[in-house]
This record gives structure tokens, sequence and C-alpha cells, in this order.
């Protein structure tokens, strides 16, 4: 072979070596890339080719399918009662993507995850479609409903439901919601819909999860973790001995006294007095004389500070480092910078119930394949022991003496059961220019001991007359009826 012609084979062969290797490389490095981007219309056929497994509560489907009857899409997401459980579905849209349970949980709802490998090629052997799987949660229907419907009649705030001895989430409401069905396709309707929602159109921000996603001052209600800090560290042994809380107090560094909401007995309190009726000085004085460090470390121990993934992320919430005196008099009586979930302060009354022990937020129980078997199953895990249970247990005679004969005496259940609770009654706006957040976090004890279900429970009222917003006003009687739904349907 002469010179010329040797050449134009070396190259004509280095071509065909270079298509191999892409070819190979588009195959096998990039395959699994390139058959999940977004990008990739077949993608999205191919996931709206076979009906979606469901979200299921109290063993009901919660969503649905049904076949469209144009475009590329074969089936689309339907949801029933859609408004009140978006807070925990999310939403799965043609046009728009997923959130929350929908994306976290999209591999076994779409049938494509990993796990179902097997079913999936002995289905394709034998010619049977694939079908989805159903993530199953925690929630209590009655419970779910109980707060959609309390927080209806408000306006705008959120409630979150746990059982202590597991960390089940049994209600995760939030007001105002929206309906995920009606972004769910990829039409004119859904766009219009879609455009609706966005808060640059909707002030009220409807696809805001309140009950995750938004911190709010806690107000009063954060003086449980004061107490439990003030136990914990032995600055006060029990529930019933004197404070050093004389009247006024001027916060350190400052000649601002801190106010009382009233005329109520709060000189040198104790602290199931100071509870009872709520008083600013004696938990203000009682952070400062702990001081930023074991105030901040007793918060952790709640889960300030750190996201919460149930699975669906929750925000951090707040209470700052490097504060002076004042503030953290301020912060330890629920201002200042302290900020939290709903979720969150749901996690403080449910570890006081659980005698100190917290246990981690979750509201997948199990996922299933199209068949039903069992795929995965979450099982109870312990996040942290803010308090031991002696202490605990003080606190929790604290708390059952606000409802008894404190501030919550609204959310009083009777027929053998004790609620233990605390309200709240947070500043909102500069220089608290905006009606304040009526805040209340409980427990309800039955009979026999035990404590089904622990409650948090945010709304604001934007339309109620400021001096009649309370906790106990406002929030505790929906706290009320959700924890009335709970121990009913145990029943």
């Amino acid at each position: 072979m002469n010179k010329p012609l040797r050449r134009i084979a070396i190259f004509c062969g280095l071509l065909v070596l270079a298509l191999l290797i892409r070819d190979n490389w588009l195959q096998y490095v990039k395959a699994d890339e390139l058959r999940t981007d977004t990008d990739n219309r077949r993608v999205a056929i191919e996931r709206y080719a076979t009906p979606r497994g469901d979200i299921i509560v109290d063993g009901k489907a919660i969503t649905g399918h049904k076949e469209t009857t144009t475009g590329d899409f074969k089936f689309k997401r339907t949801y029933k009662n859609g408004a009140m459980w978006a807070p925990v579905t999310g939403f799965v849209s043609q046009s728009y993507g997923a959130n929350q349970l929908e994306s976290i949980e999209d591999g076994i709802l779409t049938g494509n995850d990993d796990r179902l490998f097997f079913r999936n090629t002995l289905d394709m052997i034998t010619g049977k479609a694939k079908e989805g799987g159903n993530v199953v949660t925690t929630l209590n229907a009655a419970a779910q409903k109980a707060a959609y419907e309390g927080l209806a009649k408000r306006g705008k705030g959120a409630v979150v439901a746990l059982e202590p001895s597991t960390g089940k989430i049994l209600a995760l409401a939030s007001y105002p919601s929206y309906d995920p069905g009606t972004i769910a396709g990829g039409g004119d309707s859904d766009a219009e819909a879609w455009k609706k929602l966005d808060k640059k159109n909707n002030p009220d921000d409807p696809m805001l999860n309140r009950a995750l996603r938004e911190v709010y001052p806690p107000g009063s209600t954060f003086k449980v973790v004061t107490a439990a800090a003030a136990l914990e560290n032995g600055l006060y042994s029990s529930a019933d001995e004197k404070t050093k809380s004389p009247l006024p107090w001027t916060m350190p560094g400052t000649t601002t006294p801190l106010k009382n909401e009233g005329n109520i007995p709060c000189e040198n309190a104790t602290l199931r007095v100071a509870l009872q009726w709520s008083c600013n000085t004696v938990f203000g004085k009682a952070g400062y004389d702990l001081g930023n460090d074991k105030m901040l470390d007793e918060a952790k121990k709640f889960g300030f500070t750190e996201e919460q993934f149930t699975p669906v992320r929750s925000s951090a919430s707040v209470f700052s480092e490097g504060m002076n005196d004042s503030q953290v008099a301020l912060s330890s009586i629920g201002q200042y910078n302290t900020a939290a979930t709903p979720l969150q302060m749901a996690m403080v009354a449910s570890a006081v119930a659980n005698d100190g022990k917290l246990m981690k937020p979750y509201m997948v129980d199990e996922l299933q394949a199209p068949n039903l078997d069992t795929i995965a199953k979450n099982d109870p895990a312990e996040l942290s022991q803010p308090l031991s249970p002696d202490n605990a247990q003080i606190l929790q005679s604290m708390m059952e003496t606000v409802v008894e004969k404190g501030t919550g005496t609204t959310a009083k259940i009777g027929g053998g059961v004790t609620v233990g609770g605390k309200t709240g009654t947070a500043q909102h706006g500069e220089n608290n220019s905006k009606n304040p957040y009526a805040w209340f976090i409980s427990y309800a004890k039955l009979a026999d001991g035990s404590k089904p279900v622990a409650v948090a429970v945010v709304v604001e009222d934007e339309t109620a007359v400021r001096e009649n917003i309370s906790g106990s006003g406002l929030a505790a009687p929906i706290a009320k009826s959700v924890m009335e739904a709970v121990i009913n349907s145990k029943k």
C-alpha cells in the first residue's frame, strides 16, 4: 500500500474508533443522564404514559389520575380535597414540575424507582403495563380536616399535630391554600391558574407551606423552652419554688423595664404561676440568668437552628448566638430574633409530653409496590433528649395548670382528658404595627396516661380587632378541635 493510501486508511480508522468511543460514551456512560434529562421530552411523555401511584391517608387515596384527550401526555394527576392536602402532597404538573411528596417520592409514584426494577422486569416479560407504587402517610384525616377548617374560619395560619411517642405527623395544614389539580395539566386553564397562584399576583401566597416554611416569632409559647432550660440547668429545681424575679425588672444594659401584660402576680412568682399567667419578667430574667450559651444549647436540643426533613424540608427555626444581655432576655420570651416554624413548636410540645424525649417528625409511614407489597418502612427515631423525665413531668404539670386555670382554659376537653398548653401573642410588623400572631401549643393526656397528640397552632388574623387577639381566643380552640379529632379516631 502506498503512503497516501496508508494515511487515508489510518485517518478513516481513527474516525471509526472515535465514532465507536462516542457511541459507547452516549449509550453507557451518559445513558442515565440523558434518559432523565428534563429537557428530553421523551422523559416527560414516559412519565405521564401510565397511571401514577397514589398518596394514601387512613387507607384511602387522596390522589388519583385521569386520561387526557389532547397532547402527548396520556394521564394527569387529580386530587381529592386538594387544597386541604396540598401542604402534604405538593403538586405534580405537566407544565411546572413537582414539589413536596409528589417530587420526593416521584420514583415510587411513577414506578421508576430502582427498588421496583425486578417487578418492572417481570411485568415487561409478561406484557403487563407498568404501574406506579403508593406512598402511605402517617396523617390522620379527621385531624387534618379539623385543622384546615379551623384555619379557614380565621383567614391565615398553620397547624401541625404530632404523635409524641413516635414523631408521626398527624396533621399538617396551611391556609390559605390551593388546589394542585388546577395546575396538573398543560393547558391554558392551568397556565392561568398558575399565574393566579404566583406571589407577585397574589399577596396571600397560597402556595407557601406555612406549617414548614414560614418562621414566626413564637411569642410566649417559647417560655416553655426557657422553663426547660431553667430546670435542666438547675436555675430552679421545681415548679413551685419562688423565683428571684423583682417587679419591675429593668433589662440589663438598658433603662427599660420589661413589661407584663396586665396586673398579674409576677413578682418573685413560681415557675408554675409565671407560666400560668405568662410573666415576661420571670422568663426574661431567667433567660438572662442562664445566659446566651445555655439558652441556645437548650433551644438546639428542641430542634432550633437546624432544618428538619419530614421528608419535605422545613425551614430552620432561629435562636441567635452572640446576643447582649437584654437581647437574650427578649429572646427568652419569644421576641427579638427568635423565630420558629409551627412544626418546631409542635416538636417542643411533643418533647415535653413524651417525658423529655424528642422523636424525629415524619409523614411517610411506608412505600408500597403496585401490588401493595412494602418496599420500605419508616421506624420511629429519637432526635434528642431536651429534658430529663423528671423535669419533663414538672413542665407537664405547669402546662396543665395553664389550661386548668390560666391563660389557656379555652383548650379544656374534659371527659377524662387532661390538656397541657401554652398561649402566645407574638409581635408582628415594625414597632409591632400589624396585628400580632396568636399561638397555642398543647398536648392531650388520656385517662390511662398516654399522650396521643401534641399540637401547634399559629393564626394570622388580619381582620380581628387587635385587642381581641390572643392565643386563647384564636388558636386554642383550633388546637382543641384537632386534639379531639385524634382522640375520637382512636375510639
